[in-house]
Formats: structure tokens, C-alpha cells, sequence
């Protein structure tokens, strides 16, 4: 409920324009719900009506999304909708109709949201106040549009038809998207018809794609999708496509764990061939390659040559790592990490898994999708809505989290990609211009696979915190099951689940229900469910190559129009560099500590908390000489005559 004083103003400033100019004043600042920090100063002027201004600009300067009537207005609104319960709400048929949308194959259903008819015309408003469309139009015709890093945002080029013309600094960039895919076709054909061979001349059976961040997250996602679809299990039989992301070494032994160094082939992702993590793991993978084929007599030189290539744009380094430059596939700077899967970083492993006309298919998926979010009209497309949703719900009815919920085994690695794709892209604290934020950007992003989930963290969805979630669904099983006898098949056992939990978030069970049925009074607290928890549902037809580019771009384009609309650039992580620099020096600090066999001391310029911690670690470990004149390996992983069995003491 609004406070006394923001009542006194509704009554003062009935009308939201008034109430936006008297908050722009300096008197009218403190009185209302949203700070306008930097905006003092500006004369209190009706930026609808007056004369002469610009309803975006004072002063010379934007107008930030969060002074404008349009936010205030669903500010104002917020209060009627709190009075509402989705129980009542979902016995109205035409609400129903009108919060379901559909692009070929994929149904939206969001009537289970805390919104009316009024809810979804004044978040359009908010959308047309903030040039969502002058912004997405801006995104697709290669416009700088990531000003921090003065670049455009062009992963929609990436799965463009090869017919399309989209231009950078004037620049056609189709013909080079397509150099590079018809490249990792004529690569990937040849690996698997056996024309390319490892150094012995064995056929190649095994990728180790080596990445971090969304060099990993995307192509995971999308591998762990198709595995079992029908086609691509075929095209994939006989291979094994595995991730290595992590450089804690047990990543690197289960990436490699079985796999015979004479059919394998590695593939090292980094744009720059400077990512640290990335670098130590293909250093790592290079060594285990060289050292095992290097006893069954090949040089180590041509076995880099003939088992790693590499994704990345410095062909210098690549060169000087060993690869061979012609077996380095580009991508550019207009890329980002968490939305290059289908540049190379994706297209390469993944065509070398399912072959190249399968993972076109994916690219058409993403590009349909594309499409719809360029020229569907706001009020009809699934990417605008779902944000629209999102920023409703976390800046309007301050619910930070999302729970994305694939009732999909094949889709258990998507919520993982997503919380990548929003939080590294929405999780800001200033606008587009460098101004702080007078609300909270981004949500928390988790989840699980149903019916698994439901034995997890369902408990605190459904009585604890309110946690917007997002239901995936499936019409069609990539493996159907159903045994004589029971009453349904094993998917539709699972997707009456999807259907059923969505409903129990909504309505909730009463206290009188409960009563009514005879529970006894002392459980009755127990089992009573609120309800009114809202959740959308996304029904697709299957899981294939082409949908999984499909909800791939759904959740692309949802988490760019965000941005756009909040106002803060999607597409730079300003916020992942301060741990990387100081790790840089934890590094020199560790290795100086190891060699030299002593503990950090004030002297390092370390906070008493992580000086202690240092020295914990220090104390379980053996002096080691950085660097050390040997390669130190288990000798289930590399074998050699200089390994280390397992079990022994020594450890690095």
C-alpha cells in the first residue's frame, strides 16, 4: 500500500504529468518514491506538454526511463494490482485470449501473471517512452551501440541467410559470416568422413572444446539439447564432443578421462588466445597430447598441427601456440562472449558433433526468431513481452529473482547459459551515460530441470519468497516411453507436472479449503498455500535443432530489449574485470609464497581476512619451485615416466 505521504501526493497531483514535474522540482524531489539524484537542478516543466522541450531531453541531457509519466504511471498502478488474486483472475476467459501468444510453433501463455489488460498497455507505453524500436533497429543495422567498448551488437548477422546485406562501418559482413561457416563446413565434413586424420592416421572420434564463460555455457546448452534428438543422435553416434571451462584440474581429467590422444581432437576458443584460464587448460590439453603420442613416436609439432585448431582472431598467437593458422576460424569484435554461440564458438564443436546441415538448421531457428523480434509489432512479440514481463515484476513489484524451469531433461543446461546471458548482460548500476540508477536492474537467474526441481527449491517458491518463474515445456519427447498399464506415458507424467504447478503457484489453497477437508486445525498453517505467485509457460513443439535456435534468440532478444528499455548497455561486464586483476596479483603472490616456502605477511598489503585464508591454504600444500623443471601429471591422466600414481603424498 502507498505510503501517507505518497497518498497526499496522488491527492495533490491526480494527474501523472503534474506529478512528474512537481517530482523533477527540488521542494517536490523528497516526497517522491523514485530519487532523482542528479536531476535537482532542472526546472519543474510538463515534458508532455510544454512548448519547446523534448519530452527525452532537458538540458541537453536524456531523460532517464525512470522520470518519465509512463514509469510513474505504472508506479501509481502497482496498488490496484496488489488488490487482485490470480485465482479470480484465471476464471476470465477474454484475460485469458489475451495473454497468449503464439510464433510459429511457440506458445506463450503469461495469464498467470500479477497483470491485467491495463498492466500490458501501460508497459507497452513504457516501451514506446523508451525508443525500444528505434534502439532494436539501431542493434540490427550495426549501429555502435555499445558505447563503453565502441562497438556494434551484431550476433543476429551471425545466423543471417546468406542473401542478407547488413553493414558495419559500411561495410557488408554477411560474405565473411558465411567465409567462416562454410569453412567450418568443409572442416567438419572432412573430420567426419575420416579425411581428416589424427598424426597416426586414425580417424578423429573425439572434440575436447576447450572455453570459459559463453565459450562454454552456450555450446553446452545447446550440445546437451540435441544429444538425443532422433537426427542428431544418428549424425553424433560413434563420437563424444566434450567441455573442458574450468581450470581446476579435475575438469581437465574428466574432459579427457578415456579418451584415446590418437582420435582426439581439441579445440581451443579464446578471441584473444590470452584468456588465462582457457590458455593453462590448452597448455595443459597439449601437453597430454604431445606427451602420450610422442611414445608412440610422432613429433610433437606435427601433433599440434594434426589435433588442435583453434576459434580465436589472433592468428599471431595461434601460430606461436603451434596451431596452424589455417585452422583458426574468426569471429569479431561486434560478437559478444555470452551471445556467440552461433559464431564458431558454437558452430565448430558442434558441427563436428551433429555435422554442418544440422547445426544450419539451429541457425535458421535463431534467425526465425530474429525476424520476429525486428518486425513483430510490441504488443505481439513473445521477446518484447517476456521483457516487459521481467521488468514489471523486478522493478515494479521488486521480485529479483527468475527461476527458469525446463520440464526437458534436454533442456537441463539452459538456465545455466541464461544466467550468463541476463545477469552478466542486465546486472548494472548505472545508465547508458554513466548515471546512476535509481532502480535495481537485472534478477537473480536459477533453476532445474522438473520434476527434479520440485524436490528442491519448489518449497520456497511455493510458501517462502515470491519468485517469478518461467515453465518450459515440450509437446513432443525427443524418446518416447510408456509402459502397458499405466495410466499415462513417462513424458506425460512429466508434463502434467508442468501444467499443474504453474496452476498451484497461481491459486494457491486456502485456509478454509483446508478446513473444509477435514485437515486438522494444528496442520492447517502448514498446508496453507497464498498462492497469487506468477509464472509464464512456454509450450514448444519439440526440442530439435531448429527450436533450440528458436528459444535461444527468444531469451537473446527478451534480455537485449531489457536493456534497451532500462536504459544500461547489455553487451559490456565491466563488473567481471576488478576479480581478474586482483587474482593476477594473488597469482605473483602465491607462487612467490611456494617457492620460497614462507607465509604471506603484512607486508604482501593482503586484508588480515584473505592473508589468513592464503596461509591456510599454503600450509596443505608442498614446496614447489615455480617454475618447476618437470611436468607434474597422475599417471591415470598423462603416462609417463615422470608421473605421480595416485595416492602418493606429493601434490600440486
Amino acid at each position: 500500500m502507498p505510503s501517507i505521504m505518497s497518498k497526499t501526493l496522488h491527492q495533490k497531483f491526480p494527474s501523472v504529468e503534474h506529478r512528474a514535474a512537481h517530482c523533477r522540482s527540488a521542494r517536490g524531489r523528497r516526497r517522491c518514491a523514485v530519487p532523482f539524484a542528479r536531476w535537482s537542478k532542472v526546472p519543474s516543466v510538463d515534458v508532455t506538454t510544454h512548448a519547446g522541450v523534448n519530452a527525452s531531453t532537458m538540458m541537453g541531457k536524456k531523460l532517464p526511463i525512470a522520470y518519465s509519466p509512463e514509469w510513474m504511471a505504472l508506479q501509481e498502478h502497482v496498488k490496484e494490482v496488489q488488490q487482485l488474486h490470480l485465482k479470480d483472475l484465471l476464471l476470465d476467459e477474454e484475460r485469458t485470449d489475451a495473454m497468449i501468444r503464439e510464433h510459429n510453433g511457440i506458445y506463450l501463455d503469461f495469464s498467470r501473471q500479477n497483470m491485467t489488460d491495463s498492466t500490458l498497455q501501460l508497459l507497452l507505453n513504457l516501451a514506446e517512452r523508451s525508443k525500444l524500436r528505434t534502439k532494436m533497429n539501431a542493434m540490427f543495422a550495426g549501429d555502435h551501440i555499445n558505447a563503453t567498448e565502441d562497438r556494434a551488437v551484431l550476433h543476429t548477422a551471425l545466423r543471417a541467410p546468406r542473401e542478407a546485406r547488413i553493414l558495419v562501418e559500411g561495410k557488408d559482413v554477411v560474405p565473411d559470416v558465411w567465409g567462416v561457416l562454410d569453412k567450418i563446413k568443409e572442416f567438419s565434413d572432412k573430420v567426419r568422413s575420416g579425411e581428416w586424420t589424427g598424426v597416426s592416421g586414425k580417424p578423429i572420434k573425439n572434440v575436447v572444446a576447450i572455453g570459459i564463460g559463453g565459450s562454454y555455457l552456450g555450446p553446452a546448452f545447446v550440445h546437451t539439447a540435441l544429444q538425443f534428438d532422433e537426427g542428431c543422435k544418428a549424425e553424433g553416434n560413434g563420437r563424444k564432443l566434450r567441455f573442458l571451462a574450468n581450470v581446476d584440474p579435475v575438469d581437465v581429467a574428466k574432459a579427457l578421462h578415456e579418451l584415446d590422444p590418437e582420435e582426439t581432437l581439441v579445440v581451443v576458443i579464446s578471441k584473444t588466445f590470452t584468456t588465462t584460464e582457457t590458455m593453462l587448460n590448452a597448455r595443459t590439453v597439449r601437453t597430454w597430447l604431445t606427451t602420450e603420442l610422442s611414445q608412440r613416436g610422432y613429433k610433437s609439432s606435427e601433433t599440434v598441427k594434426k589435433h588442435m585448431v583453434a576459434v580465436s582472431t589472433n592468428l599471431k598467437a595461434v601460430s606461436e601456440f603451434g596451431i596452424d593458422p589455417e585452422n583458426a576460424f574468426g569471429f569479431w569484435d561486434w560478437v559478444g562472449g555470452r551471445y556467440s554461440v552461433t559464431s564458431a564458438v558454437g558452430m565448430l564443436p558442434l558441427s563436428l558433433q551433429y555435422g554442418f546441415d544440422k547445426m544450419n538448421d539451429f541457425l535458421r531457428g535463431a534467425h526465425d526468431l530474429d525476424v520476429h523480434f525486428r518486425d513483430a509489432p510490441f504488443e505481439y512479440n513473445l521477446p518484447v513481452i517476456m521483457a516487459l514481463i521481467s521488468i514489471w515484476n523486478s522493478t515494479f513489484l521488486a521480485r529479483s529473482s527468475v527461476a527458469i524451469l525446463p520440464y526437458c531433461q534436454a533442456l537441463s543446461k539452459f538456465p545455466a547459459h541464461m544466467q550468463q546471458v541476463a545477469m552478466e548482460s542486465l546486472g548494472k548500476q548505472v545508465s547508458l551515460d554513466g548515471d546512476p540508477l535509481s532502480f535495481k536492474a537485472g534478477e537473480i537467474y536459477f533453476g532445474e530441470p522438473g520434476t527434479n526441481g520440485q524436490h528442491s527449491f519448489y518449497q520456497l517458491i511455493h510458501q517462502g519468497r515470491v519468485v517469478p518463474a518461467e515453465f518450459i515445456g515440450t509437446i513432443k519427447s525427443q524418446q518416447s516411453v510408456y509402459l502397458r498399464g499405466e495410466q499415462v506415458s513417462n513424458h506425460d507424467e512429466l508434463m502434467c507436472n508442468f501444467f499443474a504447478q504453474a496452476d498451484a503457484l497461481a491459486t494457491g489453497k486456502s485456509s478454509d479449503e483446508l478446513r473444509a477437508e477435514g485437515v486438522a486445525p494444528f496442520y492447517v498453517p502448514h498446508k496453507t498455500f497464498s498462492g497469487n505467485r506468477p509464472s509464464s509457460s512456454l509450450l514448444l513443439p519439440g526440442v530439435n535443432p531448429f527450436t533450440v535456435g528458436q528459444l535461444l534468440a527468444l531469451y537473446e532478444a527478451r534480455v537485449a530489449a531489457q536493456g534497451f528499455i532500462w536504459g544500461i548497455n547489455a553487451f559490456d561486464q565491466w563488473g567481471v574485470e576488478l576479480g581478474k586483476v586482483l587474482a593476477t596479483r594473488v597469482r605473483q603472490s602465491v607462487s612467490e609464497a611456494r617457492t620460497k616456502n614462507r607465509k604471506i605477511d603484512v607486508s604482501d598489503g593482503y586484508n588480515p581476512s584473505t592473508r589468513k585464508m592464503i596461509n591456510r591454504y599454503l600450509g596443505g600444500k608442498q614446496q614447489l619451485l615455480y617454475p618447476e623443471p618437470r611436468d607434474f601429471f597422475p599417471c591415470d591422466l598423462i603416462h609417463s615416466e615422470g608421473c605421480v600414481a595416485p595416492f602418493e603424498e606429493e601434490e600440486a
